[in-house]
C-alpha cells in the first residue's frame, strides 16, 4: 500500500458516491471495491482507489457494466426521467 494513500471510511466514499454507507459496505463485500480491515474490524478504502473509480478509471470485473457510481446513481441521460413507479393513483 502507499504510505501516503489516505484511508476514507465507508461514511466518507458514500459521500462522495452520493449513495448510503451501507451500499458502500455491500460493494465492499461483493468485491466492486477493494477495503481493507482496521484491528476493530472497521472497513477502510484507499482514496486513490475510490477516486480512481469516481473518474472512471477503476478496474471493473468481467461481466461488469459500469463502476459504482453508475448504480444508484439515477438516469445517466438528462431527458430521461429515470424509472417510474405506478402506485395505482386512480
Amino acid at each position: 500500500m502507499d504510505t501516503g494513500d489516505r484511508l476514507l471510511t465507508p461514511g466518507e466514499v458514500a459521500a462522495l458516491f452520493r449513495v448510503d454507507p451501507k451500499t458502500v459496505t455491500r460493494w465492499a463485500a461483493a468485491g466492486r471495491i477493494g477495503s481493507i480491515r482496521t484491528p476493530g474490524g472497521h472497513r477502510r478504502f484507499r482514496e486513490s482507489e475510490v477516486r480512481a473509480l469516481l473518474e472512471g478509471e477503476g478496474v471493473l470485473e468481467e461481466g461488469e457494466e459500469s463502476p459504482p457510481q453508475a448504480r444508484n446513481a439515477g438516469p445517466t441521460n438528462p431527458g430521461d426521467p429515470g424509472p417510474t413507479t405506478n402506485i395505482g393513483l386512480h
